[in-house]
């Protein structure tokens, strides 16, 4: 493992430890070259995950674009960095658990509003507003009219 401060090959672990409700291996790291310390995890590698796009298209599993726009959402919203990598945690513990090779977005997408739902509202609606592609304020007015119907209904 290289050093991600002086590049460095060798390192050596000082410190391992189960992570993520044990799904991954936290390691701690120093250089022998500069003496720094760094944290690294390992998962396990997966089969490669193909997501069919809205047009049909396809490209390979891409954390990072249900993280970002999982952020977006929750922009300057009172939500954690630790509830958002749980949220995506759970979405991708869930895509990854139905075992198949490709999953449609319109899928991820829908196990994103459905957990988003319970962190933050206003989070969710601006989700939902990218997601669904509302065209006009009467469909953004629909959707928020289901949703308080549904929080009508919980309580």
């Amino acid at each position: 493992m290289k050093c991600p401060f002086c590049g460095s090959d060798n390192t050596r672990v000082i410190d391992s430890r189960p992570a993520d409700d044990n799904n991954s291996i936290r390691r701690r790291r120093m250089c022998d070259e500069c003496g720094k310390r760094f944290t690294t995890y390992e998962k396990v590698e997966t089969i490669p995950l193909i997501i069919i796009k809205k047009d049909m298209g396809r490209e390979q599993y891409d954390r990072s674009k249900i993280e970002a726009g999982v952020l977006r959402a929750c922009h300057k919203r009172p939500v954690s960095a630790q509830q958002i990598t749980k949220l995506v945690d759970e979405v991708e513990t869930e895509i990854f658990s139905h075992e198949e090779k490709e999953i449609p977005s319109t899928e991820i997408g829908e196990l994103v509003m459905d957990k988003i739902k319970d962190i933050d509202p206003v989070a969710y609606v601006r989700f939902a507003s990218v997601y669904r592609e509302f065209k006009d304020v009467n469909t953004f007015m629909n959707e928020l009219k289901r949703m308080l119907d549904d929080a009508d209904t919980e309580s």
